[in-house]
């Protein structure tokens, strides 16, 4: 890199990389509380390290559209990364009043990472959903709980794949890691060492991708209910009821009140008054009866118990009749005409 004009030598691609690469592992690994001065201080400067070198490749334009995977250097394949490394540190911000926005952030990082991979075919997978991606959504009512069954079973599939490459992509860079680091490793060695790399880094974007999206989806729904609960209009407020003792009569209102001074005393009239005022008896807002209902009511009282009376009655006359004709056959009382 070329020196600027007043002597100040810039810092290289390589250093920025390395440094900021460092200083993401310190955060992974540190016992420290992620919200902690130290750590917030090592994820500012990574973040700004990783600003710097997103320009300087811009500016150099290391990586095009219009090659291969297979054109990229060796040595050029580990910026790549740089996106992932920006969303991992911008996961590690600690601010909840902007919490939404680092999650936003977070996840452009980690789309932009998975898109170049998925340009240049490092590895097979399925991008995310963008949030302009809404046409498949656009599906029959009918069809959606089967869609959902469908999207479920490929995501648990996907998931438990993506373990297996996982483990089998940390054994393989475990082997090589010593070779590379220490500059023993020929070209091919350093080709798979940072592939292997961006594919592990394609797993830990996906599962970023998806834990934002849920985490989005559970922000925005608090945000809306909050905001659904303060639109409402609060129900008339009513002034707190003090401690007072109740008495009968205004005698012992002033009885109790010069033995107990520190508590206010009402008599019961005052209580109804006080309480049918703010229409916090039980009987208010149900419309009273009047003396026309009463009388309505009572009438019909008395006409059913009458009817009901006369039923008695008339059932009792028909058990009688039954009795009677029961002890008296047809004919009883005729005996004069009989030959």
């Amino acid at each position: 890199m070329a020196a600027s004009e007043d002597g100040l030598e810039l810092p290289r691609l390589p250093e920025l990389f390395e440094t900021s690469k460092q200083l993401l592992e310190e955060v992974e690994v540190t016992n420290e509380p992620t919200g902690s001065g130290t750590i917030q201080d090592k994820v500012f400067k990574g973040l700004d390290l990783l600003e710097k070198a997103a320009e300087m490749l811009s500016q150099l334009d290391l990586f095009s559209r219009n090659e291969d995977l297979e054109e990229i250097a060796s040595i050029d394949l580990k910026y790549l990364m740089v996106p992932a490394f920006q969303g991992a540190l911008t996961m590690k911000q600690v601010n909840p009043s902007k919490r939404l926005d680092h999650l936003q952030r977070a996840r452009e990082h980690f789309i932009n990472y998975l898109t170049q991979c998925h340009y240049y075919h490092v590895a097979e997978f399925q991008l995310p959903k963008t949030n302009n991606n809404t046409a498949e959504k656009n599906t029959a009512s009918s069809s959606v709980a089967y869609a959902n069954l469908v999207t479920m079973a490929s995501q648990r599939k996907a998931k438990i794949e993506r373990y297996k490459q996982k483990k089998e992509v940390e054994h393989r860079l475990s082997t090589l890691k010593s070779a590379v680091e220490s500059g023993q490793a020929d070209d091919e060695q350093v080709r798979e060492y940072y592939l292997l790399h961006l594919r592990r880094w394609i797993g830990i974007s996906l599962e970023e991708v998806e834990s934002i999206d849920q985490e989005i989806k559970i922000l925005r729904e608090k945000d809306s209910s909050r905001e659904a609960s303060t639109s409402h209009s609060p129900l008339q407020d009513r002034p707190p009821v003090k401690s007072f003792i109740l008495t009968r009569d205004k005698a012992q209102a002033k009885v109790f009140g010069a033995g107990y001074p520190s508590l206010a005393t009402m008599t019961v009239s005052d209580w109804y008054e006080q309480h049918r005022k703010y229409g916090a008896l039980p009987d208010q807002g149900i419309a009273k009866a009047t003396s026309v209902d009463f009388r309505r009511v009572a009438q019909q009282q008395e006409d059913e118990e009458k009817e009901k009376e006369d039923d008695e009655k008339a059932l009792h006359r028909a058990r009688e009749w039954d009795d009677w004709k029961d002890t008296h056959p047809r004919g009883y009382g005729n005996r004069q005409n009989m030959g």
